[in-house]
């Protein structure tokens, strides 16, 4: 990775772009620092220490802490996010989106830009919803009309710029803008939670069980890394057998290929509407305490991952079974999406090519379909043994918002992992011309 880097700089194109890169991030950082006009930061910090479930805390480390200072970019990234994921499940059931899809550079352009007017609709929505809910708490000095209008634009412009941005990083800069910018907030939160690892292990201990618990937390990391990094490049190669064919007078074709299959078709997808559907609930009893009482309240804590595998309370651990049963589910539901077995099959048929032993058509479909579901359960596993190993740390141990978590994790290694591919895939291109050139 670090060689890729270094070779990377002594390209002056590459360089400049990695340089661009490194200015917008520079800014993002600054604006993460820059507090809401009419806002009491100091309230909204006490608040969010006060808080006992973890849905704010994830929400804080994909903002990257701008969430708790209550900087312009509070809403960071997520209100695009989510609007991708929108209009890539309306492609599903919307035919004209399903036809600009497959329209290639021109429906990919017009897909973008309803996926950009979503981002400002739900940041509007969201930014309205914390003015208001969290104004009449004592988050604004003064809880009038121009205050709350001043936070809903600041709040829904910064979320728009960040989506420029990222944006601008794709096109100027080095691999996926809005990716990278999801990397930079998360790994911004990773020097606090180290620090608070620390402190809650190591620190006070003797010399001999202080370096036991440090080797014990450092080895625990580097495994979950290391799984992250297997489960992401994971793959099962179909081999695909090309027939020969008369060209004029020439037979050309018969090449063998293989069809890649990932082991984590669906990526970290299935995590990210697991964890939305449960914390949605909590997230709304925030500002309904009348939700936090009773049956309810206990309702709250069984979807709260803050108090799963907590000894003191297990019977709140069945969220942790109902969060795993959804992440199968969306992990089948969205490689779904993703992946056609039949589409492809079809295309193998038009091209003449056959899976060895495997008749071309409907039989390619169904076989395919039989092999991806799989490693598809395959890979919702390793997703799970990601996701719920830092659940149970934290309830052991009491440890809560953890910025490298199961989903964190997911995201840092793929984006890292892109980044140097895209990297690497321009330096290739760039010495090819030369030696064309040359």
């Amino acid at each position: 990775m670090f060689k890729t880097i270094r070779n990377a700089f002594k390209v002056k194109e590459l360089k400049n772009k990695l340089l661009y890169t490194f200015m917008m991030l520079v800014v993002i950082r600054f604006g993460s620092a820059l507090p809401i006009p009419g806002v009491r930061t100091d309230f909204f910090a006490n608040w969010f220490a006060k808080q006992t479930t973890d849905v704010f805390g994830f929400f804080n480390a994909m903002t990257g802490g701008s969430f708790s200072q209550m900087s312009i970019f509070a809403l960071s990234i997520t209100p695009y996010i989510t609007s991708s994921i929108i209009i890539q499940l309306l492609t599903i059931a919307i035919p004209k989106l399903e036809e600009l899809q497959k329209d290639g550079e021109d429906g990919r352009k017009k897909i973008q830009e309803y996926t950009r007017y979503v981002t400002v609709g739900l940041a509007l929505i969201e930014s309205s919803a914390m003015a208001i809910g969290f104004g009449r708490q004592g988050l604004l000095a003064d809880y009038n009309a121009w205050n709350i209008i001043v936070a809903i634009v600041t709040m829904t412009t910064g979320s728009a710029l960040l989506m420029w941005i990222g944006e601008q990083i794709t096109d100027k800069g080095v691999g996926n803008g809005i990716s990278i910018v999801l990397l930079l907030n998360i790994l911004s939160s990773v020097p606090s939670d180290i620090r608070n690892l620390y402190f809650k292990f190591v620190f006070g201990q003797d010399i001999p069980v202080a370096a036991l618990r440090l080797a014990i937390v450092v080895l625990v990391i580097v495994a979950m890394v290391v799984f992250v990094i297997v489960l992401n490049d994971a793959e099962r190669r179909i081999p695909v057998q090309y027939s020969k064919k008369m060209v004029g007078r020439k037979l050309v074709g018969g090449q063998a290929s293989s069809i890649p299959l990932k082991v984590n078709t669906a990526g970290v997808m299935p995590v990210i509407f697991a964890s939305s559907i449960m914390s949605f609930p909590v997230v709304i009893s925030q500002f309904i305490p009348a939700m936090q009482q009773g049956w309810s309240g206990h309702l709250m804590k069984l979807l709260n991952s803050g108090s799963w595998c907590r000894p003191s309370e297990p019977i709140y651990s069945i969220g942790l079974l109902v969060y795993i049963i959804l992440i199968v589910l969306f992990a089948y539901f969205y490689t779904s999406i993703a992946f056609n077995p039949l589409e492809v099959a079809n295309n193998m048929k038009k091209q003449g090519g056959f899976i060895p032993g495997i008749r071309p058509g409907k039989p390619t479909s169904e076989y395919l379909n039989k092999i991806l579901n799989y490693i598809v359960f395959i890979g919702a596993v390793g997703l799970i043994v990601v996701c719920v190993v830092p659940v149970i740390f934290s309830g052991l141990f009491d440890m809560s918002r953890i910025s490298f978590s199961g989903t964190s994790l997911i995201i840092i290694v793929g984006v890292v992992l892109e980044t140097i591919k895209a990297i690497e895939s321009q330096m290739l291109v760039r010495y090819y011309k030369g030696f064309l050139n040359d």
